[in-house]
């Protein structure tokens, strides 16, 4: 259609035909095969059939056959025949399942983020939907937060990155959407990731500053690359529910970031304005959300129930009614849907791509680059000749998924064991205890197999039912039974090599002792339990580096590497008393931000800049010599950290500025060269203008955000 006919379309609408474009529903009211109680929430409310007759888009339900059903039956009973939407939370693939997105922020690889969400879109695109809710840009640091499995990691930068990389990859290019493509909506505006205590739904409370600075970059990456929906947070910004929020949404989102697409809650939070305290009933809360640009209320029924009062009354205005919908329109338009309503979907054709044996290769080469390898006592790699006894409660399990695979085909999922049992002659299974309860006769069974073994693989972790949405955690070491089975382990002298299956960083202080190596395989998707015996045995060599540090214990968090620094900063290996510092445990994390091991070994020499003086006309470069002083090929990361060292307020320790990955042979020196702009040392001052700060900068080139200051550099910012 063109934009004359879609305000023409509008015209002919009646008031409720609008609203219904401005509400959406689960599948389970559209189909009586869906499951009444989604993974986003319970249904608890009722919803007639003239709601279901008006609505305009349909949650969390897919399938060629069944959304050709549904949209078929809606089409009959609309007026107009303005066609349904269908939106659902494809976040780390649709039935081929990628590793969860922090495991994928481990891979340090925009590009294979970009095509694996391609991937994603076709599988996506044949069942029939329309849009996925990804990417989630939050910026997070508190692994105590389920949701933290959602994100890529606490850096702004990294982060940005690998939101227009999603977005690229699920929209395509240009403003129409493919039919193997679908549209993107960028998740949760704003700085939900910042809920206090790592409590999901909580409150949020940080400066305008500081949201400019380090949590809107990452959204911003987003709308740059083209996104076309934005979903509100759950949380309070400067004191006011995301989804009732002018200032956020039309002031800054709107009108200073120019997103012209479609605004839609999160489940439920236009009806959750009346808890938050901000609304007294739904009408208020109906008129708030509309008032502050949310277009689409996501399963709850105030617009449904309120905006046609609240229009009779003249206590809305119509425009902002006709905006939000001109906006679905628009949408669906980008979509295709008024000249195709199915897209093309079939089922021979979902049976042609979903799940394509090719899209599991590359699973696997996407899980391989994501597990992170964090110890190494030199018994890695395993050769295929080893008796292994292969124990815990991951070793036979499913569960590599993730929590928001909601698609996935857990009960075709290979386990650790059995990929293991097709690699290694000489394997043992022993379950030894529960995930999260202690079992005698399980631990008198791993006992027996690990006499009669000369390496011990436990395979440890936290299920999906401990992670994600709703499931945040107030301690997160691993259960007691499973560190009572590491302590079993060590016990018999034999080496102890741990897989981790998990879908947050986790407090491994008490694990990290028992453990020779310690390989975190995250909940890593479709192929994970063969990506994990690649990098066990050396067929692939780990290249994952962490994008989220791991705390030394529950107290120490929020831990992370880009903190402000103190007036009082601990002086390297000082115990004195009046410093910012724990008096029984390090500041630092167990293993910080970039970190990751290799089965080979790194050097890292000649660091030097182009210049000490500069003024920021052109470009200055920093180099250094990387060599591999291995036996084997292998991948690094090298990375590039600045420090202000005197900023107007008081800035980060490092931030990381930019990174190259590389594979080097056995002996193999190679000069990395980065280029340093003038607007990489920019940030928002405290009257909000971004700038740069005359001054001395540090320079770090490292493996890993860590690196002493004798290997750091330093420049200075001379502004003429």
């Amino acid at each position: 259609m063109t934009e004359e006919q879609l305000q023409a379309l509008l015209q002919e609408m009646t008031t409720a035909e609008k609203v219904g474009q401005l509400t959406q529903f689960a599948g389970a009211f559209y189909s009586e095969q869906e499951d009444s109680t989604p993974v986003t929430g319970r249904i608890e409310f009722p919803v007639d059939e003239e709601m279901i007759k008006q609505s305009g888009s349909v949650l969390g339900v897919a399938g060629a056959t069944k959304l050709a059903a549904i949209q078929r039956e809606h089409l009959k009973k609309s007026r107009l025949g303005i066609p349904l939407l269908f939106m659902a939370d494809v976040i780390n693939g649709y039935e081929t399942i990628f590793p969860i997105p922090l495991g994928l922020g481990a891979t340090w690889e925009p590009d294979l983020i970009e095509k694996l969400q391609t991937i994603s879109a076709k599988e996506a695109a044949s069942a029939g939907l329309h849009i996925s809710f990804a990417p989630m840009a939050d910026l997070v640091r508190d692994p105590r937060w389920g949701r933290v499995m959602e994100s890529t990691g606490e850096d702004p930068f990294l982060n940005s990155l690998f939101a227009a990389a999603t977005v690229r990859g699920l929209q395509g290019e240009g403003s129409l959407i493919a039919k193997d493509r679908v549209g993107a909506c960028v998740k949760h505006f704003a700085a939900y990731g910042l809920a206090e205590g790592g409590r999901d739904y909580n409150t949020v409370d940080l400066s305008e500053r500081e949201l400019r600075d380090k949590h809107l970059p990452a959204y911003e990456a987003a709308l740059e690359a083209g996104v076309k929906l934005v979903m509100t947070a759950f949380n309070t910004v400067h004191s006011i529910p995301a989804t009732a929020n002018s200032a956020l949404l039309r002031d800054l989102l709107r009108e200073e970031l120019q997103f012209d697409g479609v605004i839609i809650s999160d489940f439920g939070a236009v009806q959750e304005l009346i808890p938050h305290g901000v609304a007294e009933n739904e009408a208020e809360a109906a008129k708030k959300a509309l008032e502050a640009g949310v277009d689409i209320d996501m399963m709850s029924l105030s617009y449904a129930h309120s905006l046609a009062a609240l229009l009779d009354k003249h206590a809305i205005d119509s425009t902002l009614i006709d905006e939000a919908v001109l906006r679905v329109l628009q949408l669906k338009n980008e979509l295709g849907l008024f000249e195709d309503p199915y897209r093309g979907v079939s089922l021979q054709k979902e049976q042609t791509i979903v799940g394509h044996p090719s899209h599991h290769a590359f699973a696997q080469t996407v899980a391989e680059k994501s597990m992170v390898l964090l110890k190494n006592n030199n018994v890695l790699p395993l050769t295929k000749q080893a008796t292994v006894a292969l124990i815990g409660p991951y070793a036979d399990n499913q569960d590599l998924l993730g929590e928001w695979s909601i698609f996935g085909k857990t009960d075709q999922t290979a386990t650790l064991k059995q990929a293991v049992e097709r690699y290694y002659t000489h394997a043992i299974y022993a379950k030894g205890s529960h995930l999260y309860e202690r079992n005698d006769a399980l631990l008198t069974e791993a006992i027996a197999a690990m006499e009669q073994s000369d390496y011990l693989l436990l395979a440890l972790g936290e299920g999906k039912d401990r992670s994600g949405e709703g499931r945040s955690r107030s301690s997160i070491t691993l259960a007691p039974c499973q560190i009572e089975l590491a302590r079993l382990a060590k016990d018999t002298g034999k080496p102890v090599i741990v897989a981790l299956f998990n879908a947050r960083p986790l407090d491994l202080t008490e694990l990290e002792p028992f453990a020779d190596a310690i390989l975190e395989c995250w909940h890593p998707g479709s192929e994970g339990a063969e990506a994990a015996v690649a990098l066990l045995s050396g067929q692939v060599n780990p290249s994952g580096k962490l994008t989220m540090s791991f705390p030394r214990a529950t107290g120490q968090i929020p831990v992370y590497y880009n903190a402000y620094q103190t007036g009082r900063p601990l002086p390297h290996g000082s115990n004195e008393r009046f410093f910012s510092r724990y008096i029984d445990i390090p500041n630092e994390p167990l293993y910080p931000f970039g970190y990751g091991l290799s089965y080979t070994t790194f050097r890292y020499s000649n660091r030097s800049l182009s210049a000490v003086e500069w003024d920021g006309s052109v470009s200055l470069t920093v180099s250094v010599d990387v060599t591999n002083t291995g036996k084997i090929d292998g991948v690094e990361t090298v990375q590039l950290y600045i420090q202000d060292l005197v900023g107007e307020v008081v800035r980060p320790v490092k931030e990381l500025k930019r990174f190259q990955k590389i594979t080097l042979s056995p002996g193999e020196t190679r000069t990395i060269t980065f280029e340093i702009t003038h607007d990489m040392l920019k940030y928002y001052h405290s009257d909000l203008t971004y700038a740069s700060d005359s001054g001395q900068f540090r320079v770090y080139v490292n493996g890993s955000s860590v690196c002493e200051q004798e290997n750091t550099l330093t420049f200075s910012l001379v502004k003429s």
